[in-house]
């Protein structure tokens, strides 16, 4: 198993286990992590920052809070 398949694995796993249907977590970790890859190129971060910012972002919504309180990341400041 590649770890981009592991990857897609875990997040599959974190969606079914946050309350989607396995084919809407497929779906989910699909997006997540193309999203992640394009947020880690336009923002000049780790895809790993960007990907904890996404899963805040669904954990926020699936709680019901506003998904706006959770602050992109943003190292414009640091470089």
């Amino acid at each position: 198993m590649t770890s981009d398949e592991r990857e897609q694995e875990l997040l599959r796993e974190a969606c079914v286990r946050l309350g989607s249907t396995p084919g809407q977590a497929r779906v989910m970790a699909a997006q997540l992590l193309k999203r992640a890859e394009q947020m880690s190129a336009e923002r000049s971060i780790t895809k790993l920052e960007a990907m904890e910012y996404l899963l805040k972002l669904v954990v926020a919504g699936r709680e019901g809070r506003d998904p706006g309180a959770v602050l992109p990341p943003d190292h414009s400041e640091t470089r």
